[in-house]
């Protein structure tokens, strides 16, 4: 069956989360964080020690794999469930799987009975957790903060992000380096529990649907019908496929113009990717303290300028690394507010007991367009050279997002924002 409306843009209703909010918020978002945080020194933590263990990169690529799939293809089914049943329960049971695994990788590690697919195993089950996990919590935030802070909640969020980026690898390359790794992995069960706490202690509203129990699959078509049938969201979905597209080769590649073009080594390529994970944080702060109002603007300047600097970052010569540096910061943080503003828009455009599966359907396309842009990518640049494979890529997306601006349908969806 599909959904009720023709167009999704201008259907949710404002949202009073009552008395207390920030602290409840406050308290569940903080709790997420270090969840958050644990999991990622954790994921840090298992790469090294196949890498160290292996040294053989299929055995990495088969670790990606197994991190980044399986939250790509549950999504929409975790988008369902997250409309369907209680987020917050499903908060809380996603974050004791993914402790429950590591607590089994521990004990393994502790008795010297650790084997390759046991950590494949784990970094599967805890991506398949992650599916059920994010939407819910996506879908949650639009019931826990008044309309007007949900672009803050956004900036938050990617500002969380950003901080995980650039803190992840050294909190994690600390940790075994103090402790042996099956002790370094109890930092994510011990995260996990700060996690979980203060969803055992609030309750998160939820509204729901005011239709017939439709079954998962005809649920599920229900949360696509609304993304389809809108024209304004299936052109935004589909602007920020493509930049992903363009973009997420790049991070991958990023060692090879390093290597190739600047004739750097390893501590170029970190002081790039800490400039990167710092615009990710300076981008949210700069969404969370300004609060934009037009809301698809942001998201379009935000994408053009991110592109644009990305193909700036290859078009310098050897000689001025310094300034590639700048230019892949600005792309950093020019892309996180254009996306950060995305998520606040959706919250604000898409009835609640939607958003799960509506947001659920982005993440599933941003998990697939990654691999399918570096498959694409790759071969491309074997043949034109990876500096002006940047260029290209790069120039290809602030096209595309300049294109964006021709349509009227894109932009009217600003009229819907604060009703």
């Amino acid at each position: 069956m599909p959904a009720q409306t023709t167009d999704a843009a201008a259907t949710a209703p404002a949202v009073d989360p009552g008395p207390g909010w920030q602290w409840r918020y406050g308290s569940i978002f903080g709790g997420q964080a270090l969840s958050m945080i644990g999991s990622a020194i954790t994921q840090f933590v298992l790469i090294w020690w196949i890498t160290d263990t292996t040294r053989d990169l299929g055995a990495l690529a088969t670790a990606g794999l197994a991190a980044l799939l399986p939250q790509a293809l549950l999504g929409p089914l975790g988008g369902t469930f997250a409309d369907r049943y209680s987020r917050r329960l499903l908060m809380i049971v996603a974050d004791l799987l993914a402790a429950a695994c590591v607590v089994v990788l521990i004990v393994l590690f502790l008795i010297g009975q650790v084997a390759l697919w046991h950590v494949y195993l784990a970094m599967f089950a805890r991506s398949a957790a992650g599916a059920f996990q994010m939407p819910a919590s996506s879908a949650s935030t639009a019931m826990l903060v008044p309309r007007g802070f949900l672009p803050r909640a956004a900036g938050l969020n990617q500002t969380l992000m950003g901080i995980v980026t650039v803190a992840a690898a050294p909190l994690g390359a600390l940790a075994i380096t103090v402790m042996p790794v099956g002790m370094a992995l109890w930092i994510d069960v011990g995260t996990a529990v700060l996690g979980i706490t203060p969803l055992l202690i609030f309750a998160v509203p939820q509204q729901r649907g005011k239709g017939e129990n439709l079954g998962l699959w005809a649920e599920f078509r229900e949360g696509i019908a609304v993304v389809r049938q809108s024209p304004r969201l299936l052109r935004i979905y589909a602007l920020l496929t493509a930049v992903v597209l363009v973009i997420m080769p790049t991070f991958t590649l990023l060692p090879l113009l390093v290597k190739q073009h600047f004739g750097g080594g390893p501590e170029q390529v970190a002081i790039l990717e800490s400039a990167g994970g710092a615009g990710m944080i300076a981008g949210g702060v700069i969404v969370a303290t300004i609060v934009p109002k037009r809301l698809v603007r942001w998201i379009v300047w935000g994408f053009t300028l991110s592109c644009a600097s990305l193909a700036a970052t290859a078009l310098l010569p050897p000689g001025l690394f310094w300034l590639a540096t700048m230019m892949w910061a600005i792309s950093g943080i020019t892309f996180i507010m254009g996306d950060a503003p995305f998520t606040a828009l959706i919250q604000t455009t898409v009835p609640n007991w939607l958003q799960g599966r509506v947001l659920a359907l982005l993440g599933t396309l941003m998990g697939l367009a990654a691999p399918v842009g570096l498959l694409a990518a790759a071969p491309l640049g074997e043949i034109i050279g990876v500096r002006w494979l940047f260029v290209l890529l790069g120039s290809a997306g602030t096209l595309v997002c300049l294109l964006a601006f021709a349509s009227k349908k894109l932009l009217s969806v600003e009229s819907g924002i604060h009703q």
